[in-house]
């Protein structure tokens, strides 16, 4: 592949709060891909900056998506799912069967071709390159988006094209949940609920017992939101199906081929101290094969670390989390205008955000505040810890310690802030 110079790249056909996109002159089958130091939560837009994620955030997707294509990875997930003691023999024995095999032999495809050097624009495909950039090179999908219709009065999304198409983005982002943290979208609609939803919405995740916070389950569960619509909406396996454009037996492999690629993430983090609870995935159709696409860093998991304070054991976020829980904590009044614009966007089927920007303008609804320099320089520090650990310049043990010692001192933040107990109550863990 020739050398792409970052400072060549012209103005990006697409800008997110996250990541730009770039055309490549002369070969329309890649992209560059251009992260930020920017940071979103509650679908709202950039809200902050975390000085230098820019740059984490693409070694990080360079790093997992290269190791992705390497057999010796899949080999390790083969055997920690041969170690598993918790799995159900007959769960156990279909994922060691047929697409892990594949990835055993050749490694998974996914949709990243290298990394630009920051000064050469030469792309490093496997290792680190001398000069990390925060753009990478990505091979182009289509985007298709479902068309509105109207069903008396109701909003609804017609997904009927997709099943004859190829070479697109499959319109769903796939969770994988090794256990159930007290902030997923899952435990909370699981709580509001009547004992009857509850066993039915059990079943349908594929558990067996009662969903508890912080806990990890017995088996890994998936569930699944809409991607190309005005808001994520969690759908049944059933919708999904009908809403991916893919056969029965492709959807059932993207299932599948979700649950081993959070396997090899999981390996992963846990050498550095985290759980890992969750992690999202997105896919293409490319003929018959599936791709893993879209950023992968450490936002799309959620991990953790249990850290032991007086009065008990606390949850620390190494995820943008942690940022959630700090407007949660000290911003709550806009927390709840978000909320009540979006059960109006969706009521009037407009995008909520239109509504928080008008009922701010009038002074209705709280201005988006800022964030506190000092929380904000504690997330620099978690992000450059694991960066130093996946490029190879820190050892685990050193990267752990580090991390360890920015939770506690986000505590101590909170307890300055005169809202421990608010933390305690969100992400304390009860034994």
């Amino acid at each position: 592949m020739k050398t792409i110079s970052p400072a060549d790249l012209r103005e990006p056909f697409y800008e997110g709060s996250v990541q730009r996109l770039f055309a490549v002159p002369g070969d329309d089958s890649i992209m560059v891909t251009q992260t930020t130091s920017r940071g979103s939560v509650f679908d709202v837009g950039a809200l902050f900056e975390i000085e230098g994620n820019d740059v984490n955030r693409a070694l990080f997707r360079h790093v997992l998506y290269s190791r992705m294509a390497d057999p010796a990875v899949w080999q390790r997930v083969r055997q920690a799912i041969l170690d598993a003691p918790e799995l159900d023999e007959d769960y156990r024995r279909d994922l060691l069967t047929g697409l892990l095999e594949s990835c055993c032999e050749r490694g998974a495809r996914t949709h990243h071709e290298g990394m630009l050097d920051a000064v050469t624009g030469e792309v490093s495909r496997g290792g680190v390159p001398a000069n990390p950039s925060a753009c990478n090179v990505v091979r182009k999908y289509q985007i298709l988006k479902p068309s509105r219709t109207n069903f008396l009065g109701a909003h609804l999304f017609d997904y009927s094209p997709f099943g004859h198409e190829d070479g697109f983005v499959v319109p769903l982002e796939y969770i994988v949940r090794f256990g159930i943290t007290s902030a997923s979208s899952v435990y909370r609609k699981y709580t509001a609920m009547d004992a009857g939803a509850r066993r039915a919405f059990e079943h349908e995740l594929g558990v067996s017992r009662p969903l508890e916070a912080w806990q990890y389950l017995e088996k890994p569960v998936s569930d699944f939101t809409s991607k190309f619509e005005p808001e994520d909406r969690m759908v049944s396996k059933q919708e999904a199906l009908v809403m991916s454009g893919l056969s029965g037996e492709q959807f059932a492999d993207s299932g599948k081929l979700a649950v081993l690629g959070a396997w090899a993430v999981r390996h992963l983090v846990e050498e550095i101290g985290l759980l890992m609870w969750d992690i999202k995935w997105e896919f293409a159709k490319d003929g018959d094969e599936l791709v893993f696409v879209d950023t992968i860093d450490t936002d799309s998991i959620r991990a953790t670390m249990f850290i032991d304070v007086e009065g008990g054991r606390l949850v620390t976020h190494y995820n943008k989390q942690a940022m959630r829980d700090y407007f949660a904590l000290l911003h709550d009044d806009w927390i709840s205008d978000i909320k009540e614009a979006k059960a109006l966007g969706q009521k009037a089927g407009l995008a909520f955000t239109e509504i928080l920007k008008a009922g701010q303008e009038k002074g209705e609804y709280a201005a988006t505040p800022g964030v506190d320099p000092v929380f904000l320089d504690l997330q620099v520090r978690k992000m450059a810890a694991i960066r130093d650990y996946i490029t190879g310049l820190a050892a685990a043990a050193v990267v752990r310690e580090a991390l360890a010692e920015a939770g506690r001192e986000e505590i101590e933040f909170y307890r300055a802030k005169g809202v421990l107990e608010g933390l305690r109550k969100i992400n304390g863990i009860s034994s």
